[in-house]
């Protein structure tokens, strides 16, 4: 099943695998003979790829299948070379991305809400402390 996700969405295994072509226990097999893959694992060891993880593998996978290279191949280019040489350093370009400067409008707009913040907040001070008395 493909879903449409942001480049910043993280993914299942089964979505890395089904992007990749390989089978899970591929990837599972590949994070154990390199330490660099490190997807994030929630309770019960479901694991949840980064994009940086999703590059890392996608390269990996190049490296293999189409370069050829052996697992021991790899893992030397990957300590000499480096994952950020082989993979890039914009990998999360997108996700990190320096936000636009902020016009005279919204800076307004903004300032407007936070004052209504401010209020409320200060309301609802006052009733908690009502409450407890």
């Amino acid at each position: 099943m493909v879903v449409n996700k942001s480049k910043a969405a993280f993914r299942t295994i089964a979505e890395v695998a089904d992007e990749l072509g390989v089978a899970t226990h591929v990837l599972r097999f590949w994070e154990t003979k390199f330490p660099q893959i490190k997807p994030m694992k929630r309770s019960g060891g479901r694991r949840y790829y980064r994009p940086d993880d999703v590059e890392l593998v996608k390269t990996i996978k190049d490296f293999l299948y189409e370069k050829r290279y052996t697992i021991e191949g790899v893992q030397k280019v990957l300590k000499e070379k480096g994952v950020k040489n082989l993979v890039g350093e914009e990998i999360q370009k997108d996700f990190f991305a320096t936000p636009e400067p902020i016009d005279d409008s919204s800076r307004e707009l903004i300032a407007g809400v936070l004052e209504e913040l401010k209020v409320l907040k200060n309301d609802l001070s006052h009733s908690l402390a009502r409450i407890s008395k």
